[in-house]
């Protein structure tokens, strides 16, 4: 027996052929109720897309590639996995290729890689300043989209930017500790050539110049909680010193929870001496203690606009006619136990 086609699922929910196609195609324009019924077919049937037949009508591969850093950071990570999930919910195959090491040389190897293969298209999730430059002077044959907080996309770059505002996010997490009274701050910054950590520094400096506040930006020169907590231990014989800083903004979690560490085992009580404000809301953040204010990257949404505007970019033939920047999308803050009023501040008097 042939394999049930798609000329099936129609037949069995009692819709045109288009209408399938649409609804596997998640098309806004069909009914909830004719959506619904459309699904119960193809589970009923077992239908399952002909991937070698659509690449014939489409002349297309239907294999998009990912670029990643290769790296288990948690932003990026969550970043490729969400990418790959809104690629399977479109019927696109993977193909991924990582970079061997942070420089120009190794972005060109592993992009030559997966146009060689004849990919569809190509989301970079690598947010550092090198593999932004060489995507963007790539003349690829196919369009290709970036995961990169790069606020500054010059008009000859050949890809498109997606990201989460990394600058917003840090003003977020600023203006908690300002709000709570602390003048005197700390920004335990990511490593240099990630678009994410310049952000973040920015974002840092420029809200707390506004509001006149002591701001102090102390290179982590990485992401582990082990610098975190190597900055931590030196970090907090200046917050005993009187005027001495009671705020402290880390650039993802892993540093907070170092942060954290140093800050119990010298004696620093968080939130009732200092408070502590990560960056990522990673599994497991609201179950430390305390549990840590940080501020929630939508990965999700991300992933699946990258996904869209790769989509885009097949209807637009004409490159110099898609956006540079195809979607920003805002972080959130999330405050748990980890920040209080700064000690014998008025934020402090008002804080339960």
């Amino acid at each position: 027996m042939r394999p049930p086609a798609m000329s099936d699922v129609a037949a069995r929910a009692g819709v045109s052929h288009q209408t399938v196609s649409r609804v596997l195609n998640d098309h806004p324009s069909v009914r909830p109720e004719t959506r619904e019924r459309v699904l119960a077919a193809i589970q009923e049937l077992g239908y399952r897309r002909n991937s070698a037949a659509r690449a014939l009508v489409t002349a297309r591969s239907t294999t998009v590639g990912v670029l990643t850093s290769g790296s288990a950071h948690f932003g990026p990570a969550m970043t490729v996995l969400a990418v790959e999930a809104a690629l399977r919910r479109e019927g696109y195959f993977v193909s991924t290729s990582a970079l061997a090491s942070y420089d120009s040389a190794s972005a060109a190897d592993a992009l030559e890689r997966l146009v060689d293969q004849g990919v569809d298209g190509v989301v970079a999730v690598a947010p550092l300043d090198d593999v932004a430059g060489v995507v963007d002077d790539s003349a690829t044959p196919c369009p290709v989209v970036v995961v990169a907080a790069r606020r500054d996309v010059p008009d000859t770059a050949h890809a498109q930017y997606v990201y989460v505002d990394q600058y917003r996010g840090a003003e977020l997490a600023t203006e908690h500790l300002l709000d709570l009274g602390h003048d005197h701050l700390v920004h335990l910054a990511g490593p240099d050539r990630w678009f994410d950590a310049a952000e973040r520094i920015a974002g840092f400096l420029a809200t707390a110049g506004v509001r006149g506040a002591d701001a102090q930006v102390v290179a982590a020169l990485g992401w582990s909680a082990r610098r975190g907590y190597e900055l931590g231990m030196s970090l907090a014989a200046q917050a005993r010193r009187p005027g001495g800083p009671t705020g402290f903004f880390a650039a993802n979690d892993l540093i907070a929870m170092g942060l954290l560490r140093a800050f119990w085992e010298q004696g620093l009580r968080v939130p009732d001496d200092v408070s502590v404000v990560g960056f990522d809301d990673i599994e497991g953040s609201a179950f430390l203690v305390p549990a840590l204010t940080t501020v929630r990257q939508p990965f999700e949404d991300v992933g699946r606009a990258a996904v869209s505007a790769l989509l885009d970019a097949w209807e637009t033939e004409d490159e110099d006619a898609r956006p540079r920047t195809a979607a920003v999308f805002a972080p959130e803050l999330v405050v748990r136990g980890s920040t209080a009023g700064r000690p014998g501040g008025a934020a402090a008097e008002a804080t339960p």
